[in-house]
């Protein structure tokens, strides 16, 4: 009876005895999960296209990232650092496209998957020759990201909000936004999706292979300079980065490998519930440490109902 009361009955009681220590650990599992979602978009945008599942995002986040830091150090103002950066980012796209993809088209997913996988190997070697190993520290107030705090106080208590984390929300839901409008309301947004909803039929009325993939690559890239910065903000910069993109995996089971809508909320919700079950469960009954392992428990229930994800498609074979 008292390990039911610890498990069902406890948690609810200590949120409901404390809801601005709730309302605190609402707003650091969203910002966690905005972070999230907007890894995922990378890995889902490229897939969209190409049917590539690009095991390279992780790694182009830590490129972007300490791209921008190195030529901030090397005097490179901020402001000017930003679009040299997101120009290294094109011209990387650029060469993935000509260099790897485009010797592969038409060969089996797998060879294309382990080609990212080559890919991911040569950018942690180049990488590190270029920019070396060690942690770097981001550039916050170069590119004036505020590093203060805003304190409120809900129902008697105090949640505290960094404002570095408030500029990441609005800074990702807007780029979300544009990204959303660049894909229903531009003519290649349109193409991007007429190549994701049908291969062959937009090859068939002109649509560019080659044109498109180095359009999503470089997509890709800029969320990946966007990711780079925040998460840099928040822990240093650092080939480390690179792990945080295996938190994208559960969130691409749970929202659909094909869905940018399930990738943000798919990355909202394991954000929120990680922290919410780290908190009131995993710290109490496991001794903490759930964040690790959480996401993909909750990914791996999802896919034993639903295997496409709560967002994607039902595939159907005919035999």
């Amino acid at each position: 009876m008292e390990f039911v009361n610890s498990v069902f009955v406890k948690p609810f009681q200590d949120m409901a005895g404390a809801p601005d220590f709730l309302l605190q650990v609402l707003w650091e599992g969203l910002v966690a999960g905005v972070l999230y979602a907007l890894i995922a978009l990378g890995f889902v945008l490229i897939y969209k296209s190409s049917r590539i599942f690009n095991f390279a995002q992780g790694i182009m986040v830590v490129f972007a990232a300490l791209t921008l830091v190195t030529l901030y150090e090397k005097g490179v103002p901020a402001l000017l650092a930003l679009p040299l950066t997101l120009a290294v980012m094109f011209a990387l796209a650029v060469a993935i496209e000509r260099v790897v993809l485009r010797p592969l088209v038409n060969q089996p997913d797998i060879i294309l998957f382990m080609a990212t996988i080559g890919i991911t190997m040569f950018l942690i070697g180049f990488g590190e020759t270029v920019f070396g190993g060690e942690n770097k520290a981001m550039i916050t107030e170069a590119l004036h990201i505020p590093t203060g705090s805003y304190t409120f106080e809900p129902f008697g208590g105090l949640v505290l909000i960094e404002q570095k984390d408030l500029t990441a929300v609005v800074g990702a839901v807007v780029l979300v936004c544009c990204l959303l409008l660049f894909l229903h309301r531009s003519r290649l947004g349109r193409a991007i999706r007429a190549l994701g909803d049908d291969h062959q039929a937009a090859l068939s009325v002109g649509i560019s292979l080659s044109t498109i993939w180095v359009l999503v690559w470089f997509i890709a890239g800029v969320i990946a300079l966007a990711t780079g910065i925040v998460w840099g903000a928040r822990a240093g910069v650092s080939f480390a980065l690179e792990v945080i993109a295996y938190k994208a995996l559960p969130v691409l089971m749970l929202g659909g490998l094909e869905s940018v809508s399930g990738a943000i909320v798919g990355g909202i919700a394991i954000g929120v519930l990680e922290k919410l079950f780290e908190i009131y469960w995993g710290q109490p009954l496991l001794g903490g440490n759930t964040e690790t392992w959480f996401a993909f428990v909750l990914a791996l229930i999802v896919l034993l109902f639903r295997p496409q994800g709560l967002f994607g498609e039902r595939i159907i074979e005919r035999v």
